[in-house]
């Protein structure tokens, strides 16, 4: 994909009724922390279109940024997030929840999981949760620059385990730092909104 323009078209709050847009689009869901701000600069080519933070918990909203006036890449607050109250949290789920039932245009699901660590009770629940609303979410394995190429397969099949994945389950290795995976995540995003 060839990236000729790249903006947050709109940010949508706690309390924000959830846009109706025309285009396709493809939403972004993962624990804070888990480099969903670095795959979207990543995807766009942009340093930081995506606000990155070293403090978990930044993205409190669902972000919509308009690509080539094509199509839309949303990114959904940061899930599992210690530091913000059970209240806010509940709300973030709502918010999420509104968001996936709610959209007409919404073609697929990625879900990031950090590729270093075994997945946690939250990527679980994330994961049957989304399933339950009728998506087979895309796995993205971030943070693949941080650790050995050795260790690729072993931690991959740590993950398809600890998610207890379907068995055709597609798993995305992404690096931020060399863009490993973001060719195929492109060709993903191609397939499912050219039939919209």
């Amino acid at each position: 994909m060839i990236i000729k323009k790249a903006e947050l078209e709109t940010v949508c709050g706690i309390s924000s009724k959830i846009p109706e847009t025309s285009r396709p689009e493809v939403a972004f869901a993962g624990k804070s922390n888990v480099g969903k701000s670095s795959l979207i600069n990543g995807l766009l080519n942009r340093k930081s279109l995506a606000r990155t933070s070293s403090q978990p918990g930044k993205t409190q909203t669902i972000n919509y940024y308009n690509v080539n006036d094509t199509l839309y890449l949303v990114d959904l607050p940061g899930y599992g997030y210690a530091k913000v109250s059970e209240e806010i949290r509940a709300k973030w789920g709502k918010m999420i929840e509104r968001y996936l039932h709610g959209s007409r245009q919404l073609k697929a699901v990625f879900l990031l999981v950090d590729i270093r660590h075994a997945p946690s009770e939250n990527d679980r629940t994330m994961y049957q949760w989304i399933l339950y609303q009728g998506y087979e979410p895309v796995i993205i394995a971030t943070k693949l620059d941080k650790i050995k190429r050795s260790q690729v397969s072993r931690q991959m099949k740590i993950l398809r385990e600890g998610l207890e994945l379907k068995p055709d389950t597609k798993v995305i290795p992404f690096s931020a730092e060399t863009k490993q995976g973001r060719d195929e995540i492109w060709e993903l995003i191609a397939n499912v909104t050219k039939e919209a």
